[in-house]
């Protein structure tokens, strides 16, 4: 098994020239590789514990850190948004609540809409990307909008519903996004490599973004993306934190046991193939039952999949500083570990 996933993995880097980190465990690590390089200036090579962006796949994050707060009684779940947040969006419905938030079904405008937009760096030709520090500053990209749908209307990713989700865990825990879940979900997980850093603020060991084009030239993402992530996307992880994330979640370490299952429960239908939403995961089932619990993220300089496999015990992990390419790596290992994606 081990020998036919690495070569499995090393075939699709050959034409893909992956740049990243792979890491697949189940009792045992089945593959650990890293291929590019994390700074390609100075030759440094991407490692096992190099620091990759993972664009929205921290959404899982802003779920769980939700569900802490209600696990405390501090929020619930239908609590109404006008109730638990003191910020005003004229023009929202009154009938949102944290759920449709948290499943995409609240019908509100997003700043970057992916139905309607493809280009993320576009959005900040207009909204200086330095100037995003924090939550509160994103706001003015879609504050004052007109709903989008009907709540409940429809699943439509929004990347908004997980800034005001963000806005609420700060309101409820009067703390900062970023610290609370540095401080309530990384410490609890043992994940004692990873967090939101700036992006021209980065620590050692974290892997540049690159954005590649077609006759070869090249340029980092600094200027692609918000300066500092938040609760819709941005922070970065090591491949082994990630893996421990899952660990952590799975046996009830950062929930209790009945609000992990809600977490992990599929509550919005995103399409007819078996794809679902919980509360922050991706959920890809069968007709018995659930095949994946899965998260992703995509922006220019970033490409990432990570996936806990329920009825094998299997978390794979692949983070890439390109903006192409984890895809391929994820479906090559399913291929290979033999996971029914049908």
């Amino acid at each position: 098994m081990k020998a036919e996933l690495l070569k499995r993995i090393k075939d699709i880097q050959s034409c893909s020239d992956f740049s990243g980190t792979v890491l697949v465990k189940a009792e045992e690590v089945l593959a650990a590789v890293s291929y590019g390089y994390a700074n390609r200036s100075e030759k440094i090579t991407n490692k096992p514990t190099t620091r990759f962006g993972i664009a929205s796949g921290c959404k899982l994050f802003t779920g769980i850190a939700i569900c802490q707060l209600v696990d405390e009684g501090k929020i619930a779940f239908d609590m109404k948004l006008n109730e638990c947040l003191d910020v005003p969006f004229p023009h929202f419905s009154e009938e949102i609540t944290i759920h449709h938030l948290l499943t995409h079904t609240s019908g509100i405008p997003d700043y970057f809409d992916e139905e309607v937009m493809d280009d993320f760096e576009e959005l900040w030709i207009q909204n200086p990307m330095y100037r995003i520090r924090s939550l509160k500053d994103f706001l003015p990209l879609f504050q004052n909008q007109s709903m989008k749908y009907r709540v409940g209307e429809r699943f439509h990713y929004n990347n908004a519903g997980y800034i005001v989700l963000g806005l609420i865990v700060e309101q409820a825990s009067q703390m900062n996004f970023t610290d609370y879940v540095q401080e309530n979900i990384f410490k609890k997980a043992n994940v004692l490599e990873s967090g939101y850093f700036e992006l021209d603020s980065l620590p050692s060991d974290t892997a540049q973004g690159y954005i590649d084009y077609p006759d070869h030239t090249w340029k980092t993402n600094i200027y692609s993306l918000p300066v500092k992530g938040g609760s819709d996307g941005g922070a970065f992880v090591t491949v082994n934190d990630m893996v421990k994330l899952w660990e952590a979640l799975m046996s009830n370490q950062l929930l209790s046991e009945s609000t992990t299952k809600l977490l992990l429960t599929p509550h919005a239908q995103v399409d007819d193939d078996g794809n679902w939403y919980g509360y922050g995961v991706w959920i890809k089932t069968n007709e018995k039952s659930v095949i994946k619990y899965h998260v992703m993220g995509y922006d220019p300089g970033v490409s990432f999949h990570s996936a806990f496999y329920p009825t094998i015990g299997t978390k794979v992990v692949v983070c890439s500083n390109k903006s192409e390419g984890a895809y391929e790596i994820m479906q090559g290992i399913e291929n290979e570990i033999k996971v029914m994606t049908c």
